[in-house]
């Protein structure tokens, strides 16, 4: 089984069927089923101001977004998979934080992250118009992307270099899904990545994971709340 996300998640979610009890009983129940939190360790970031010319940093870490569709994040992390790294590119929808594409592939190149934002892209009824906000790896700079970013007329934002808190929202995302939810161990096939990686994301992170931004809604709950997207499954 997978060790548990913390006792506070699993008390917003017992709460939201209706359970009504404390984080000592959570903790408590925690022990029974030897269920262990995992919490990642503070780590030294250090501080950059350096943009790119052609693409500065038009967010600046403004991530409070009233509504969907306005301003989107992508990144890329690593998964190990079928015994060697395999690469994650996740769009992530800033106004409720919920991820809007994601592609997986051996190679980090310019069209991983396409097919993820391709994939953003059709799920959200082709928007136009938006920010799309990453750090400045060579996926997002390549020619092949920005050209895609101008056939779907999406503006770009690049942070400053090696500052990760200019993409604080996608870390936080990578975080959650290596330290609840991947294997420490890695998959034994790509495959099996796919579907696991994708119940993550899809289901349990959009719809269920509890989301301290929202005051405890998940992505997908906090959206429908706000009742301005239509045609968004």
């Amino acid at each position: 089984s997978r060790s548990a996300a913390g006792s506070r998640s699993i008390l917003s979610l017992m709460r939201d069927d209706g359970e009504q009890l404390g984080r000592f009983k959570v903790r408590s129940l925690m022990r029974e089923l030897d269920l262990v939190s995992k919490q990642p360790g503070s780590h030294a970031y250090k501080r950059a101001t350096v943009e790119r010319l052609d693409i500065p940093n038009t967010l600046n870490r403004e991530f409070n977004v009233p509504a969907p569709n306005q301003v989107w994040c992508g990144d890329i992390t690593y998964i190990w998979a079928q015994g060697k790294w395999h690469y994650l590119a996740v769009v992530l929808d800033l106004c409720a934080r919920r991820v809007v594409g994601w592609a997986l592939s051996e190679k980090p190149d310019a069209d991983l992250v396409i097919k993820a934002l391709d994939m953003a892209y059709e799920q959200r009824g082709r928007p136009q118009g938006l920010l799309f906000h990453s750090d400045q790896g060579s996926q997002y700079a390549s020619r092949l992307f920005r050209q895609r970013l101008w056939r779907y007329r999406m503006r770009q934002s690049m942070s400053r270099r090696g500052n990760c808190w200019d993409n604080a929202p996608m870390e936080r995302v990578f975080r959650s899904l290596k330290t609840e939810w991947v294997p420490t161990t890695g998959y034994r096939t790509a495959q099996e990545a796919q579907r696991d990686i994708s119940q993550f994301l899809m289901d349990r992170y959009n719809w269920i994971r509890p989301h301290q931004f929202n005051g405890g809604l998940a992505p997908a709950r906090a959206e429908e709340k706000l009742n301005v997207v239509s045609g968004i499954s």
